[in-house]
């Protein structure tokens, strides 16, 4: 029977086991739904052809988590990916990134961090105040996606033989006794006795979570679905920006309907990619710290949070992304002018463009078939509030994909030791909810593993019983 189950190889998952190990707790099992990360490939990706709908998808699960083919970006800050500063005070969790990004230092990621309080971004700030947006003051650790997976790939060697690590092992229920956590049940039959367990499914395990939690009786609050579009255009218009931060957090508040937009996962000189999510595709974006493109591409996201009668934000996504893929057959790109024109984009009028897309398969289209009114409405007046401080934003050139969406877990009530209401289960990471990004996320692990570590120095009464094995 191990100590610690930890549910997700992401990097929540992940940095609990580091943190485990380091504190002395050395019986810990991880397990993945997805293939170890020298087995991760992309069909569509290595072979440029459509997606053949891997189970389970090997972009979003497996060692590393989604993160493991992200672009890598280290936010350190504390407002900024998460919801950690309203669980413990902002000094702690200002050290803990601290912590956090040493590690990934350790690993292998670049010295280089963007960003911060200069003369440039003050200006920048300024100029964001005047056109009625907000930029976030924060720095940056970008590690392009393939040193993002040299580093994941570098913590899986260390922990290989310190941890157990079973990928390709998806669970199904979380059990519990007397509000105790008793182990876990797999796919395959097997129940997995444990005196602690750390859930870590990532945002991919965003509906398992919830019907967990449900079934579980655990609290948790709904979290807003985040639903907009990819926004691509020529590097050189947003050079002042991303030379000053290279990846900006803006937040506006749309005059029409007071709706909170912001910019979200911007790539200097990057690639639009589609990724899929269960059985829809959607749209991202990567940098890479080697390989330029000439454009960059950045999302601008609408918060919308869904109270009563409907009270479930992740099957709104769901429905607004199966909409796209059926106008479009995947992901549909339009021109900004075609959009203000009231007219579908076609493969000749994308040919004209200026700017030519990184994401040759989108379908060329009308996005204002999918998205409501109010969300076209926010986003085309932020393009115009971000046109003022980077002109040529605005542009008729400028192409829109769609659509991104963020799906976030109902945020499950956890203390400031990510321990739920059951004793000895955790919940960590995007899974959660209580994080939405690669540091904080990493953060919440250490949190959940040093508490673990403290319980297990604590003398504890011996049962008579013997351990149960694991059962079939």
């Amino acid at each position: 029977m191990p100590d610690v189950v930890i549910i997700g190889a992401g990097p929540a998952g992940i940095f609990a086991a580091l943190t485990l190990l380091e504190e002395g707790v050395s019986d810990i099992l991880l397990v993945d739904r997805g293939r170890d990360i020298e087995q991760r490939e992309c069909p569509a990706r290595k072979n440029q052809q459509g997606c053949v709908h891997c189970t389970p998808c090997a972009l979003l699960t497996g060692w590393g988590g989604a993160g493991a083919f992200s672009d890598g970006k280290l936010t350190l800050t504390t407002e900024v990916g998460g919801f950690l500063g309203e669980l413990i005070p902002t000094v702690e969790l200002q050290e803990l990134i601290r912590l956090a990004d040493a590690k990934y230092l350790k690993y292998g990621a670049p010295e280089t961090v963007h960003g911060g309080s200069n003369r440039a971004v003050r200006r920048l700030k300024a100029l964001a105040r005047k056109a009625e947006m907000e930029l976030i003051e924060m720095e940056v650790r970008h590690l392009g996606t393939e040193n993002c997976y040299r580093v994941l790939q570098r913590m899986r060697q260390d922990l290989d033989g310190r941890v157990e690590i079973h990928t390709e092992t998806r669970v199904t229920q979380i059990q519990a006794e007397r509000g105790v956590v008793q182990g876990v049940h797999t796919e395959a039959g097997e129940f997995i006795p444990a005196r602690y367990v750390i859930s870590a499914p990532g945002r991919i395990g965003a509906d398992w979570i919830r019907d967990e939690t449900r079934r579980l009786g655990l609290e948790a609050i709904p979290s807003p679905v985040d639903i907009g579009l990819r926004v691509e255009l020529p590097a050189a218009v947003m050079e002042e920006i991303t030379a000053t931060t290279y990846e900006s957090k803006l937040i506006y508040y749309s005059r029409t309907f007071d709706d909170k937009v912001r910019t979200f996962c911007m790539n200097p000189y990057g690639e639009v990619v589609s990724e899929y999510v269960g059985d829809i595709m959607t749209v991202n974006g990567h940098s890479y710290a080697e390989k330029k493109t000439d454009n960059t591409n950045f999302a601008l996201l609408v918060s919308t949070l869904f109270t009563e009668p409907f009270d479930d934000p992740i099957a709104y996504g769901r429905y607004i992304s199966r909409l796209a893929n059926l106008l479009g057959r995947g992901v549909i790109v339009q021109r900004l002018g075609d959009l203000a024109d009231g007219r579908r984009s076609t493969p000749a009028r994308i040919a004209r463009s200026s700017v030519k897309p990184t994401l040759e398969s989108a379908t060329p289209g009308d996005l204002s078939f999918v998205l409501p009114y109010r969300y076209i409405k926010d986003i085309t007046e932020m393009l115009a509030a971000l046109d003022q401080i980077a002109p040529g934003v605005n542009s008729r050139h400028t192409l829109l994909y769609g659509v991104e969406v963020k799906f976030y877990s109902h945020r499950i009530e956890v203390d400031r030791n990510m321990e739920t209401r059951i004793g000895n289960l955790f919940a960590v990471g995007d899974g959660a909810g209580v994080t939405r990004g690669l540091i904080q996320a990493s953060v919440s692990g250490m949190l959940a593993g040093r508490a673990i570590a403290r319980n297990t120095r604590k003398p504890r009464k011996r049962s008579p019983r013997k351990s149960p094995k694991v059962q079939r």
